[in-house]
């Protein structure tokens, strides 16, 4: 750890709080200048930091930016921090642990960024990433799970995100299937789950599980196209919860995945958390739109629904759905 990463880290943990220069410089066994110049470098990284004569220096609790030294306080103690990858700015961090997975990262690497000028949805969408507003997160997964269990990644995460959410911030929480969080009746996060799969095996080598949560900010952020459904979790004001916080519960959350996945135990908060059980839907695929009535959710995460125009039952695995009246913006 570099003396500025240490200097960061103690200005965490005394975050809104002063401490001197001359107790830095004891704790981390460096100079007084040397504290000063890792404070500078700081600042110019946009870290909002305080120094005042005969008080020492504090970091304010308006700052916010992405450090693994801000999330390890809320992180498990045995997490291995240099798995934590954070960037200014990627193309999309689905994209970046790719990259690292050719390269033999490891599972559950993470991968962060301020900003992606690339970011993805589901079926080839754009996912805006603005800096400084959200979290954009994509973790690694090497799972030694079936691949039929590997189906439910998507849905176990997104129960893993409502709950960190909700322990973080108290807003309640909704799943649309199959992969959209809501809060306040607005969009807060997307997830978007890739695969890579051994060809000659047939078996999944390795899940990159990608979120993307709208941490801060207001409606006239949004481009014009999704003002009316997206929203943030709070307006630029967020008071004392940062990022780094929420980004930590949820890391902490997905490490849970594994043996989730093989247990199932997540299904029934997902169907609890589901607003489209028991609703009228409009299911949109590449064969057109049909309106059904959801019934069921099944244990691989599948919509089991009853056809309005036939009156069948069927499981719908893929494809958007879409409920009237349900939400104001859709």
């Amino acid at each position: 750890m570099t003396s500025k990463s240490k200097v960061l880290h103690l200005l965490e943990q005394h975050r809104g709080s002063y401490i001197s220069g001359e107790e830095l410089a004891k704790k981390i066994e460096i100079s007084r200048s040397g504290v000063w110049k890792a404070i500078n470098e700081l600042k110019k990284e946009g870290y909002h930091i305080t120094a005042v004569t005969n008080k020492g220096y504090c970091l304010e609790t308006e700052s916010d930016l992405l450090s693994v030294e801000g999330m390890a306080p809320y992180l498990p103690p045995d997490f291995p921090l240099e798995l934590i990858h954070i960037y200014k700015s990627v193309d999309s961090t689905n994209n970046e642990v790719k990259r690292l997975a050719v390269s033999g990262g490891k599972h559950q690497t993470v991968v962060m960024a301020e900003e992606q000028t690339g970011g993805r949805g589901r079926l080839g969408r754009s996912f805006y990433s603005p800096p400084g507003s959200g979290i954009y997160l994509s973790m690694l997964l090497r799972p030694t799970i079936s691949t039929e269990k590997s189906v439910l990644v998507t849905t176990a995460a997104s129960v893993a995100v409502c709950r960190a959410v909700e322990k973080v911030t108290g807003k309640p929480c909704v799943i649309k299937w199959v992969n959209d969080v809501y809060s306040g009746g607005r969009k807060i996060c997307g997830i978007l789950t890739e695969a890579v799969t051994n060809v000659e095996t047939g078996c999944i080598e390795s899940i990159v599980l990608g979120i993307g949560i709208n941490f801060k900010g207001t409606a006239e952020d949004f481009p014009e196209e999704i003002r009316n459904k997206a929203g943030f979790l709070f307006a630029k004001d967020t008071g004392t919860i940062t990022r780094n916080q929420l980004a930590a519960a949820e890391i902490t959350e997905l490490l849970k995945l594994p043996d989730q996945l093989e247990s199932g135990s997540f299904l029934p908060e997902y169907r609890r958390r589901s607003v489209v059980l028991g609703k009228q839907v409009q299911v949109v695929s590449s064969s057109g739109t049909r309106t059904a009535l959801v019934q069921d959710i099944d244990d691989c995460g599948g919509l089991v629904v009853r056809w309005e125009d036939d009156g069948t039952t069927g499981v719908i695995r893929t494809g958007e759905v879409s409920i009237r009246g349900l939400f104001d913006q859709e």
